[in-house]
């Protein structure tokens, strides 16, 4: 209760964009929460489908991308809506932000290596993938830097 009227008196000292960027969080916090919701009940019926129907074989490494790769769909999302709801309150400014993207964007390559089929997909996609996770790499390292050496 006492988070409330916390949230309500700090809702009070807002700008009127400030207030208008609390909805829109808001908002995409929910979408992204009934995405969630609906990917999580999509990897749970898969799941079963896969382990009761199809029975798994250990084998078979198509279900175990398929499987991950929704697994970290998932995550990805559930990372996602966390960024959004620090920004709803107000917790991070400026380099955390941009780190959490960058590691975000991360996690969503990590997915499409996971899911990737390196004998049918051209070599120039490789690389470029490799090349974008070796540039995000560098620019979080970039930031981590500039984050340890003046503290925010």
């Amino acid at each position: 209760m006492g988070s409330i009227k916390k949230w309500c008196a700090e809702w009070r000292t807002l700008t009127l964009y400030e207030k208008f960027e609390q909805i829109v969080a808001l908002i995409l916090t929910t979408v992204i929460a009934v995405i969630i919701v609906c990917a999580l009940y999509d990897l749970v019926v898969q799941t079963f489908f896969i382990l009761f129907k199809l029975g798994l074989n250990p084998l078979d490494h198509k279900v175990f991308q398929t499987l991950f790769g929704m697994f970290m769909t998932v995550l990805i999302a559930l990372e996602f809506k966390h960024s959004i709801l620090k920004v709803s309150l107000r917790q991070g400014e400026g380099v955390v932000q941009v780190k959490t993207v960058i590691l975000i964007a991360l996690l969503a390559l990590a997915r499409k290596f996971i899911i990737l089929d390196f004998k049918t997909e051209p070599p120039l996609k490789l690389f470029a993938l490799a090349f974008s996770v070796l540039v995000l790499g560098g620019i979080y390292w970039l930031l981590r830097e500039q984050y340890l050496k003046y503290g925010k």
